[in-house]
């Protein structure tokens, strides 16, 4: 069945706008960035295929050109949106950590580390440098 033809409470859009992106799973998520799907398929099915090809979300993110461009649905368009998406998001948050890094939570160093460390494909040891009042001296 279309989405056009779902209870409206229970379209990605829809729900993104009632109650925020948070409460979205990651299909859900996917589908909106795809805004389309194929001849009988749905972009909400389509996501859920993908995220089942690629394993997840980060595997299809972080996937290079070939295999994301191999997958059903996806093609060079889909990959370059992709790509500025995550340029965009670590750009974000280079800029929200910009001048003064401060290290209050978890949850800021996660971020932090996030954005710094996205593109490593193998394990690396990093060592965050804070002064007395957990601001960022240097990263090594």
């Amino acid at each position: 069945m279309a989405i056009s033809h779902w209870p409206l409470e229970e379209r990605s859009r829809e729900k993104l706008l009632a109650k925020g992106a948070a409460v979205l799973s990651d299909a859900e998520l996917l589908a909106i960035f795809l805004r389309t799907g194929l001849p009988g398929v749905t972009a909400f099915d389509l996501a859920r295929d993908l995220l089942g090809h690629f394993g997840g979300l980060g595997p299809l993110l972080s996937a290079d050109q070939r295999s994301f461009c191999s997958a059903k649905g996806l093609g060079p368009a889909k990959y370059c949106q992709v790509q500025a998406t995550l340029e965009l998001t670590t750009r974000y948050f280079q800029e929200q950590l910009h001048g003064n890094p401060i290290f209050t939570s978890p949850t800021h160093v996660r971020d932090y580390l996030a954005v710094k460390m996205r593109d490593y494909q193998r394990e690396v040891f990093v060592v965050l440098l804070l002064d007395s009042r957990h601001q960022l001296i240097e990263v090594r």
